[in-house]
């Protein structure tokens, strides 16, 4: 552990590996295997499995990240945002070798309650709402709501959702089609 905030009631194993300025809240397990990037907070009563968690995450309360999620830098997730990580559980079935790999992209947002089934990529940037099923693979930017999800709009960097190709809360410029945002024009951040 480097210059990390652990709260006592939390129980890092050894051989997790926490990155500097971490914040760990109450009643957190992070078990052996574990990858925190710099910066990263993980709030109260979450489960961390062998993950790896990029920089500057923010884990919101109660949830659990199970073997084969992977976060990239700057993820938000909602309180209680759901990950699988087997397609076909079984209780009297062992499926650890299949578990199935999740990717969270750069700078996307899961919501609160939102469930992400095992297997699925979810593009930078993209937002997923409150209580969203998500069932498949996500593109970048893509704005995704219901059961199961479906895309309703695209988002900007900023989290802004683009009602015209020129975020009206940061001004950066995205050529937007039926199939894809892509960020023409990038400012500050």
């Amino acid at each position: 552990m480097t210059d990390a905030d652990v709260h006592p009631s939390a129980i890092v194993e050894p051989g997790a590996r926490l990155g500097a300025d971490v914040r760990i809240w109450h009643w957190v397990h992070v078990r052996a295997g574990a990858v925190i990037g710099d910066g990263t907070s993980i709030g109260q009563g979450c489960y961390v499995g062998a993950v790896t968690l990029g920089r500057g995450c923010r884990i919101q309360n109660h949830v659990s990240l199970y073997d084969g999620v992977t976060l990239e830098d700057h993820v938000f997730l909602g309180p209680s945002c759901v990950f699988t990580n087997v397609a076909h559980p079984r209780a009297h079935v062992s499926r650890k070798a299949d578990y199935a790999p999740t990717v969270v992209g750069l700078g996307a947002t899961v919501g609160a309650n939102a469930t992400i089934v095992c297997g699925v990529t979810i593009g930078p940037y993209a937002m997923i709402g409150a209580g969203a099923v998500v069932t498949r693979d996500v593109p970048p930017h893509a704005v995704m709501v219901g059961t199961p999800a479906r895309r309703i709009a695209w988002a900007c960097r900023c989290g802004e959702t683009l009602a015209a190709p020129t975020c009206a809360r940061c001004g950066e410029l995205y050529l937007l089609s039926d199939a894809a945002a892509i960020l023409v024009e990038r400012h500050g951040r």
